[in-house]
């Protein structure tokens, strides 16, 4: 994500003009932005007259800027973009105002936003801006008779290919050969900067050796780690061991990882958590929160008018920061995030067991 300016205005509202860069980037933003806040950038519109009917323009969209008050917002994944519905508030055609319309956001498109930021909005902004750096990554993970691929991003893991080959068990070696063969040019048509090639027992060796033949340059990008699965499984592994993060610093999915596990742990022992929203807002009444963890949908959720929960959401993460706990806003598209789901959306980690 690209920060391009950064202007104070009346009122305490900031406006910032951003570009997004990948579709993380657009993904974030889904997060960033919510009902109320202005936004505005280029678009294409038919021009519609105050009578309600369509100029006949013979189809044709006509280019303009316009700034929507935002309504609502849909990310799009598999289509690269965010739509941003809302109404018109100003643009370069005046008799557009008060008319309803929506900004399809993608990659490269300059947006401005502007509204009454929140620290975690902040703190999502700035990792997409860090995040910028960071090389792609995919985790290949394989086993005598199939193999997955999967690539890292930061709203979670994807899974690109599923091959299925010989078990091996009979020794079929061209089978085999077939199945490292499939996985070698699936590597090939990935455009990632580094490979992480995991599985149990010796077929990830024989895997790497068979690439490293056929296409070192591929093998080039590799790095083993051991796990006891493959496929989903393997992944959790391969990101709870913080094998990405050798090759891509701290990703926020491996935050996520470690931290539900030492939550579940921690609930399986009675030890020191706690789960739900009245919980976790007594928990940081009390300021025994260390680390509050929150699902991005669900913090979403409860600052609109569809809200469910009886606590101030903005209250109790801004109680939980005043008295020394961090937040870490979990996505709702990795496991990890659907176990804290399960859990009912928030939970935090504590100093000390509260009864």
């Amino acid at each position: 994500m690209q920060v391009r300016d950064r202007e104070r205005l009346d009122g305490g509202r900031e406006r910032l003009t951003v570009v997004p860069e990948n579709v993380d980037d657009l993904w974030h933003l889904q997060y960033v932005l919510e009902p109320g806040d202005r936004v505005a950038g280029d678009t294409t519109r038919r021009i519609q007259r105050n009578d309600d009917k369509m100029r006949d323009t013979g189809g044709e969209r006509e280019p303009m800027w316009v700034a929507l008050a935002v309504e609502d917002i849909e990310f799009h994944r598999f289509a690269n973009r965010l739509r941003v519905g809302g109404e018109i508030v100003a643009c370069s055609r005046e008799d557009q105002l008060g008319f309803q319309h929506t900004l399809n956001v993608e990659e490269r498109d300059e947006l401005s936003i502007e509204k009454y930021w929140k620290p975690d909005q902040e703190r999502r902004l700035e990792e997409a801006e860090e995040a910028t750096e960071n090389p792609d990554v995919a985790i290949a993970t394989v086993e005598e008779g199939r193999a997955h691929v999967h690539s890292v991003a930061q709203y979670g893991t994807e899974e690109r290919a599923t091959i299925t080959g010989s078990t091996g068990k009979n020794e079929d070696a061209q089978d085999r050969t077939a199945l490292f063969s499939e996985l070698t040019d699936v590597l090939r048509r990935l455009d990632v900067d580094a490979i992480i090639l995991a599985g149990p027992g010796f077929t990830k060796q024989d895997a790497y050796k068979y690439v490293e033949d056929e296409a070192p340059d591929v093998a080039e990008l590799i790095t083993m780690v051991d796990t006891a699965s493959v496929g989903d499984r393997g992944v959790h592994e391969v990101l709870k061991r913080g094998a990405v993060a050798d090759v891509q610093q701290e990703t926020r999915i491996e935050t996520e990882a470690e931290a539900i596990d030492e939550l579940t742990r921690r609930i399986a022992e009675g030890a020191k958590a706690a789960y739900g929203p009245d919980e976790v807002e007594k928990a940081a009444e009390f300021g025994a929160v260390e680390r509050l963890l929150i699902l991005d949908d669900r913090l979403r959720k409860e600052r609109g008018p569809d809200g469910e929960w009886a606590v101030d959401i903005d209250g109790l993460v801004r109680t939980a920061e005043q008295k020394g706990g961090e937040v870490t806003v979990f996505s709702s598209e990795f496991p990890p995030g659907q176990q804290l789901s399960n859990l009912g959306g928030i939970a935090a980690l504590l100093r000390y067991r509260i009864e």
